[in-house]
């Protein structure tokens, strides 16, 4: 079997990315068919084998980074011949023009995607640790989710860079201001965010440092500082539970 990669990074969250990849579909001449997906971090096509045609597999990977995401990609095929004559007769004829079709139909995907995500209100989260390696936590006080438990955080204004948000929203929520440290992770978000696409938006969480201010509740109805043993005993919002895992780790190895 022959196999190439390709690693791309993609200035989008993990749903655009994933979303645009499937609507440009993939840069070969036979169709494929879908065998396996898991948005937004996986997917897998393969063409069934045809006279003369090898069968081709396509599969993705998506990766959430501080910069974008990554997508990482391998095609491998069968040769056409069979034995050592075979992949030397694909690899000298066919592995160029794979090559090709991958770089030119992955910049048109970079471009796309990277578009697309100036449509999408995104979110950032903030976990911010202190010097005893707990972090804060806020308790929404009004709408639906009264009552639970989230990292502080919002949405990222357009034109405005996740970092950049992530400070003013730290100041107008909590009265402090912040040091963004490390990126932590990303989740897809599952309702509509600022009446966009349901499903489209994600939530990107970064562990940060106060610098300075006098740490006040505006817009929640309580705040905490909880060590890492203590994070599940709070009710948390759906969008923030799988970052925990991250969150843990981070408080464990300070």
């Amino acid at each position: 079997m022959i196999q190439l990669r390709f690693t791309t990074l993609v200035e989008a969250p993990l749903t655009v990315a994933f979303d645009v990849a499937r609507s440009l579909g993939r840069p070969w001449p036979q169709p494929l068919r879908e065998v396996e997906s898991e948005r937004p971090y996986r997917d897998v096509y393969q063409a069934a084998p045809r006279s003369g045609r090898p069968t081709l597999t396509h599969t993705r990977h998506f990766t959430a980074t501080s910069a974008g995401t990554r997508v990482d990609e391998q095609v491998s095929w069968e040769p056409r011949l069979p034995g050592v004559l075979g992949v030397l007769l694909d690899r000298a004829v066919l592995r160029g023009r794979v090559v090709r079709a991958m770089q030119a139909h992955l910049d048109a995907y970079s471009a796309a995607a990277a578009r697309r995500a100036l449509e999408v209100v995104q979110v950032v989260g903030a976990a911010l640790v202190d010097d005893r390696a707990r972090v804060l936590v806020a308790q929404r006080g009004s709408g639906s989710l009264a009552g639970l438990w989230e990292f502080p955080g919002g949405k990222v204004e357009p034109g405005e860079a996740d970092l950049s948000a992530l400070v003013r929203e730290c100041a107008e929520e909590l009265g402090v201001q912040v040091r963004p440290e490390s990126f932590l992770g990303e989740v897809p978000l599952d309702g509509v965010v600022a009446g966009g696409t349901p499903g489209a938006s994600t939530m990107r969480l970064w562990w940060g440092r106060i610098t300075g201010g006098e740490l006040v509740a505006h817009e929640h109805t309580e705040l905490r500082w909880l060590r890492a043993d203590e994070l599940e005993d709070l009710d948390w919002i759906a969008a923030d539970r799988p970052l925990l895992p991250a969150v843990r780790a981070l408080l464990t190895h300070l």
